[in-house]
């Protein structure tokens, strides 16, 4: 049992208040303004601010490795721009010294997965940023199938000048033919012909979730015309996404005001790499949360190592997204997202107890200092 006493608390779901925290069994106990536990381990936060840990809804930490260019790079499997079969748990390395990084920042979980050089690259997995075994660290999995759509997949699979897509119309007739199969395929499962086996298809069985909206099709995509193009592919078949960058979504908030779908919009810090991101601005998340759409701050990690998360939430409410908005676009926002809202971010009483203690506000002072980090009640950090 451990009993965080006399901190700046910050629930995200209700307001701050000076008081404690009581952690039991590696879940949230009770929080208030005073809390009795006289067997209780005590960590004392005085002056201090303490939060949920942060979470990052769009990473490819632990499948893009740090220092590990080439041999470490796990995210993309290019030997066909379709491969809905794969998946992110099976290319996570634990040992990953980013996941260290990450979490002495604050951060204690993070959706990671394939990156956008397919079409359909396969399932992300939410996971807890501790431990040595990925099956000891799912949040959930699958938690989204990514997508891509513009000049990731153009540039992998068109420059080879055989291989679809060359066009913007093959990225999105590609999407289209997979989710229509898989339409098909679901139909089939459910009403097999009699006297014959159940069909099986890896790769169409990847899909159902997707088709049965049981998880959205995260997808990549930066320019205004490609995110509109993902918003008719979701109308027309049915199903949720997720509007992963959404690099351009400041140019067209009507249409995604209309559309209902969350925005995870990053990585806005760094140089502009391409064409597509000739928009790019912090000015995006505070431009979409004014318009009502739920905005979610990512790092893309590694392309923003994922313990900057604070520094971009800090830039974006630099140009004009509320505090409280930013605090929440990286706690409880990208937890409702990746569906895990019920365990983590929030300092809710029956949560999982992960909590990051803090000297200074990391959204507003630089030289904010993490003091402590806890994942299940666990402290991370040592002296």
């Amino acid at each position: 049992m451990l009993l965080i006493r006399h901190g700046h608390v910050k629930p995200i779901d209700r307001p701050d208040f000076t008081g404690d925290i009581l952690v039991e069994a590696g879940k949230i106990a009770a929080i208030g303004e005073h809390i009795d536990a006289p067997d209780a381990e005590v960590f004392d936060a005085e002056g201090l601010l303490v939060t949920p840990g942060l979470v990052d809804a769009h990473t490819h930490i632990g499948v893009d490795e740090e220092a590990m260019r080439w041999e470490g790079a796990d995210y993309n499997e290019m030997s066909d721009p379709v491969t809905p079969d794969m998946r992110a748990v099976d290319g996570i390395n634990p040992m990953d010294e980013a996941f260290a990084y990450a979490v002495a920042a604050g951060v204690t979980a993070a959706m990671t997965g394939p990156g956008s050089a397919n079409v359909i690259g396969g399932t992300f997995a939410a996971i807890k940023l501790r431990g040595t075994d990925v099956s000891d660290m799912i949040l959930r999995d699958p938690a989204a199938m990514k997508a891509a759509f513009g000049e990731n997949p153009k540039n992998c699979y068109g420059q080879q000048g055989h291989k679809k897509p060359v066009t913007r119309m093959g990225v999105a007739a590609l999407v289209r033919d997979e989710l229509w199969k898989a339409k098909r395929y679901a139909e089939e499962i459910a009403e097999p012909e009699p006297g014959k086996k159940r069909p099986f298809d890896p790769a169409l069985e990847a899909l159902l979730p997707v088709i049965r909206k049981e998880i959205p099709l995260k997808c990549h995509a930066h320019r205004a015309d490609d995110i509109l193009t993902v918003i008719r592919i979701a109308r027309e078949l049915d199903i949720l996404v997720t509007l992963d960058h959404c690099t351009e979504g400041h140019l067209i908030i009507p249409q995604l005001q209309r559309a209902g779908f969350p925005a995870l919009v990053g990585p806005s810090l760094g140089h502009k790499s391409k064409i597509e991101l000739r928009n790019k601005s912090f000015r995006t998340p505070g431009l979409l949360y004014a318009a009502g759409i739920k905005v979610c701050l990512i790092t893309d990690a590694p392309v923003i190592p994922l313990q900057y998360l604070p520094l971009c939430a800090g830039l974006a409410i630099r140009d004009g997204l509320p505090e409280e908005a930013a605090w929440r676009a990286i706690t409880l926002n990208p937890a409702e997202v990746i569906g895990v809202s019920d365990r983590i971010g929030s300092l809710t009483p029956g949560k999982d107890a992960d909590i990051a203690v803090f000297e200074g506000n990391p959204l507003r002072d630089i030289q904010a200092r993490t003091r402590q980090v806890f994942i299940d009640g666990a402290p991370q950090l040592t002296e």
